[in-house]
């Protein structure tokens, strides 16, 4: 079917080039001018033979004799890129390129991605200056653990003391179940639990061999029960206590309560006897064979596992306890004082019964200790229950948790609830469950060091736990 205007080139055919119209002959006088040429195209076809109104017709006496329409040419690429001309193979591509596709009458767009939700905020990082002095400590580790392995290899040998490091794991793995168990309410962090074992492996060890050769040097050969009950306590608890110090000047936000103070000083005693232990089996080896290693390892081992982790966390209770109480550092370097005399004379009266009738000591006064020991682990346990509660309630007050939250998360029982509860939920949430007891527990101890004053990130600290438990109960919640 035709339609009007001027002939217009088949879309599978190139365009024109702009042609100039031939040159007419002037017209003769008594005649009218010339209409003007339109512009001829080239292949026209029959049906585009029918002029639109408006335009000017052809009349027969326009024709020049013998004229012919110039031939269908090449153009250049040039030619093409000047003109609006689309390739046949671009104006007829299908819509669809599957045979599976379903064409629709309508696509709209997909609708616009919203703003990129806000993540979850990350706590404050610690003190640039506290991260310094820990990874200074560190190298300074290093090098006492080199010297350590030397004197090890040279005075023991190599197999006497691998056999000896082997069998000192045993006591060590023990020690740290248990300290983990006491941590596990308010987890410190894994940093400074590793400096802590690391210092008590390393730097105890290290500077109390170091004092042991001086003081030979000056004094000479001191009798084996001074040295045993007098010199060993002080020159070993004043370098184990000097530990704990240590992390909490560099560590005050993570070091505010008791409870971390017993598991700091725990975890530097249990290092300090992991070194001691490979010492005692290695001499035992050489000197008396495998009969007196297991006397050794029966006695050390199995006995008392929990004799320097006990000793330690007197001075780590202490420094705990002005820690809790804001102490400036210099009250907190007196409790530690007051902690460290009895750590002294605890490890002193131990020592001692090794020359007196040994198991009659151990089960009259070492047990007593002990278990006293594990009593006051579990009374401050319930502190730090009851103080969590308290914290949280304020939280509950202003409405960001229910009062069966604050039970479930500030309670044995409700945490061990909790996540019974999360493990029945799709795709077992217990690591949620987890996450939110942790960021609730954090937040009290947040709360308490904010009520106190004596943390200005406190704050800061405060509103990123607030949006963190948020977040966390409503990926429990969600279906």
């Amino acid at each position: 079917m035709s339609s009007g205007g001027p002939s217009q080139p088949s879309p599978y055919t190139p365009p024109p080039a702009p042609q100039h119209p031939p040159a007419q002959q002037a017209p003769t006088p008594g005649q009218p001018p010339a209409a003007p040429q339109p512009q001829a195209y080239p292949q026209q076809q029959p049906g585009y033979a029918q002029q639109q109104p408006g335009y000017p017709q052809q009349q027969p006496g326009y024709a020049q004799p013998g004229y012919q329409p110039p031939a269908p040419q090449q153009y250049s690429a040039q030619q093409y890129a000047q003109s609006n001309y689309t390739p046949a193979q671009f104006t007829q591509r299908p819509a669809y390129a599957s045979v599976l596709a379903q064409p629709t009458p309508y696509s709209p767009p997909a609708p616009a991605a919203p703003s990129p939700a806000q993540g979850l905020p990350a706590l404050p990082a610690a003190r640039r200056g506290g991260r310094i002095a820990l990874y200074s400590l560190f190298g300074f580790l290093g090098l006492l653990l080199l010297a350590l392995i030397a004197y090890f290899g040279l005075f023991l040998g190599p197999l006497a003391s691998i056999i000896g490091l082997v069998l000192a794991l045993v006591p060590l793995a023990i020690v740290f179940f248990v300290v983990r168990m006491i941590d596990r309410w308010e987890p410190e962090p894994k940093s400074l639990v590793f400096f802590a074992i690391a210092w008590g492996a390393i730097a105890a060890v290290g500077l109390t061999l170091l004092v042991d050769l001086g003081l030979t040097a000056v004094l000479g050969f001191r009798g084996e029960v001074a040295g045993a009950v007098i010199q060993a306590p002080i020159v070993e608890e004043f370098w184990k206590g000097f530990g704990v110090f240590l992390i909490f000047l560099i560590a005050r936000r993570a070091f505010d309560g008791p409870v971390d103070g017993v598991v700091y000083g725990a975890l530097v005693g249990a290092g300090f006897a992991f070194t001691e232990n490979i010492q005692y089996f290695a001499i035992s080896l050489i000197e008396g064979g495998g009969e007196q290693l297991t006397v050794t390892f029966i006695l050390r081992a199995i006995m008392s596992p929990f004799a320097h982790a006990m000793f330690t966390s007197l001075t780590g209770l202490a420094i705990g306890l002005a820690a809790r109480r804001h102490a400036s550092t210099g009250a907190v370097l007196g409790f530690g004082l007051l902690g460290m005399l009895g750590a002294m004379f605890l490890h002193g009266l131990w020592n001692g019964s090794s020359f007196a009738n040994f198991f009659l000591l151990y089960f009259v006064l070492q047990v007593p200790l002990f278990v006293g020991f594990i009593f006051g682990i579990i009374a401050l346990r319930r502190e730090e229950s009851r103080l969590t509660r308290a914290r949280l309630g304020d939280y509950a007050a202003a409405g960001w948790f229910t009062p069966e939250e604050v039970t479930m998360l500030a309670t044995p029982a409700g945490r061990k609830t909790g996540l019974g509860w999360a493990s029945q939920l799709r795709g077992d949430r217990r690591p949620l469950m987890r996450e939110f007891i942790k960021d609730a527990t954090t937040l009290a101890s947040v709360r308490q060091r904010a009520i106190t004053g004596r943390d200005p990130m406190a704050p800061a600290d405060e509103q990123a736990l607030l949006a963190r438990t948020r977040a966390t109960r409503a990926a429990l919640l969600a279906y």
